[in-house]
């Protein structure tokens, strides 16, 4: 069995305008490389922030995913959004199938904050939901949002229930991981990318599983808190984009 990834290394800004034009650029690369599913950074169409403009989102959700039904395109979207059924503020991946069928969301799990009692920051945000697995086009497929997967011990304040490993366990083949990392010019920023670059490898092997994931790329002089591309079940790298501005992809994995 085989299928067809795109992923996005995009700008993630606060401008939902400006995220839907760099989304809508992906949605047309993943279309020209007869992919069947695109995966996007973390909060790439609301922007990374609780403080989002709802109405916007969900008329800008509605118009890119009936772009993405009509040319029968799959997506692994990364925003925040707010559930109509509960009226909670979640970071998520959102799946939809090729026909357009939504599947549901992966709800951000290790959202970050303080180390501090009680811990401050967007752990007060965002709701979280049970950790699930997806049938997407009879693969197996679950979703991790940045942190949810490296477990950075600098703002994780519980702790690690190592969820790559969960997913792997619940029959997970491929897992699709959307990031939208802090970062800087300076030599902590290093640290992170190594941790991160080596967590992703780690991991993946562990769990035997594919690990295709995308990083914010704002602003575009500065490298990417991680790397995006794809990592395969022996933690190689099999495909990796430039570090730095908007990089596209396509692999074809094979189950």
């Amino acid at each position: 069995m085989e299928i067809r990834i795109s992923g996005a290394q995009i700008s993630v800004t606060r401008d939902i305008e400006s995220n839907i034009k760099a989304i809508d650029r992906a949605i047309d690369y993943a279309i020209s490389q007869k992919s069947e599913i695109l995966l996007t950074p973390e909060g790439s169409l609301s922007g990374y922030t609780h403080e989002f403009d709802t109405q916007a989102t969900e008329e800008a959700l509605d118009s890119l995913t009936h772009k993405a039904k009509e040319a029968g395109l799959g997506l692994a979207l990364g925003t925040c959004f707010v559930e109509p059924t509960d009226q909670k503020c979640y970071n998520q991946i959102r799946f939809y199938k090729t026909d357009g069928e939504y599947l549901g969301f992966h709800s951000k799990t290790l959202t970050c904050g303080s180390l501090t009692d009680p811990p401050t920051g967007e752990i007060n945000y965002y709701a979280v939901s049970p950790l699930k697995i997806f049938d997407y086009e009879n693969v197996q497929v679950g979703g991790l949002i940045c942190n949810d997967l490296w477990a950075n011990p600098g703002c994780t304040p519980i702790d690690d229930p190592h969820l790559t490993q969960t997913l792997s366990n619940m029959g997970a083949k491929i897992i699709f991981h959307a990031v939208n990392g802090g970062r800087s010019d300076n030599e902590w920023s290093d640290v992170a990318w190594q941790y991160h670059s080596s967590n992703l490898r780690m991991r993946a092997r562990a769990g035997q599983t594919w690990i295709v994931t995308v990083d914010n790329c704002h602003p575009i002089e500065i490298r990417c808190s991680s790397p995006s591309g794809v990592i395969n079940p022996q933690g190689e790298w099999v495909c990796q984009v430039e570090s730095k501005g908007e990089q596209f992809f396509n692999y074809t994995i094979k189950l």
